[in-house]
């Protein structure tokens, strides 16, 4: 990395109080005010000269210049208009700051001109878990994710099938990509402190998607997902009553008395694409 000086806590209040600003509680805004943490999460990031890297929600740019320092191309998406100001004038030239919701934002013209990406952020809370989904959902460009977010949602998106924090977005992610759960970050590098513990969480996207669009579609295994972690204490015969002819369960091996949370995301695809096929041989000619 180059030499050039991070953020430290001193910094962060120097530039807050210079401004005018404070922390917004609406917006999830909790500052990182330690240089190792965020050299720690550039290096997670694996990214080098000459990539292109999205980060959401910079703030005061603590994480942008351990990006930035590594020659990565970077591009900042920030929601709140008096920080993307700040920002500006604490980035090097290279850096682009945009002013955008990134859950609302045209990634196309934000990801103009590079081919694959790297997305790297320190998710506010709030919309960590709409985030990571909508962008693997929606914006290909972007092949690997390095994300700080709350805890209980790290596990989530890395859970294992018949475990508590196994449901409905682990399956989503899993239908995209792999996570893992890369590390764990004390409460003590923010500013304001949260109230949670925080983890990185890595998410690569496959080549393509884990059960082929022509078996399944995403659709039609998230309709199943989100009636079954619905009711994820029912047996599925019972949760996906209506939606699940019950011979599609024996033609697909999945126990008609298993619960929602036992099933793999291939196993998902499996139930969908049966019942596609019993749905279709009963359909009038």
């Amino acid at each position: 990395m180059s030499d050039h000086r991070l953020l430290g806590r001193t910094e962060i209040h120097r530039l807050l109080d210079e401004h005018g600003l404070s922390p917004a509680k609406s917006l999830g805004q909790h500052f990182v005010t330690d240089p190792n943490t965020v050299e720690r999460i550039a290096r997670l990031a694996g990214v080098a000269h000459g990539d292109n890297v999205v980060e959401i929600g910079p703030g005061l740019g603590s994480l942008t210049l351990a990006l930035a320092a590594t020659g990565a191309r970077v591009v900042a998406v920030e929601v709140d208009r008096g920080l993307a100001c700040v920002l500006r004038t604490v980035v090097p030239p290279g850096v682009r700051v945009v002013e955008a919701d990134a859950l609302h934002a045209d990634w196309g013209t934000i990801l103009a001109g590079g081919g694959r990406w790297v997305l790297v952020a320190n998710l506010p809370y709030n919309i960590a878990t709409t985030l990571v989904v909508d962008v693997l959902e929606s914006v290909p460009p972007v092949e690997r994710l390095v994300v700080m977010v709350q805890r209980e949602a790290a596990e989530r998106f890395v859970a294992s099938p018949r475990t508590k924090a196994y449901g409905a977005v682990t399956v989503r992610i899993a239908y995209f990509a792999t996570a893992r759960l890369a590390g764990q970050v004390s409460a003590g590098v923010f500013h304001p402190r949260p109230n949670v513990e925080s983890s990185l969480v890595e998410i690569v996207r496959r080549d393509s998607p884990a059960v082929p669009p022509g078996l399944a579609s995403y659709a039609e295994i998230g309709v199943l997902v989100r009636a079954g972690f619905a009711g994820r204490r029912k047996m599925l015969r019972r949760s996906l009553a209506g939606l699940v002819d019950p011979a599609a369960f024996e033609r697909a091996g999945v126990p008609a008395s298993a619960r929602a949370e036992e099933l793999e995301v291939a196993e998902w695809g499996k139930l969908a694409a049966c019942q596609r096929s019993i749905a279709n041989a009963h359909a009038p000619s």
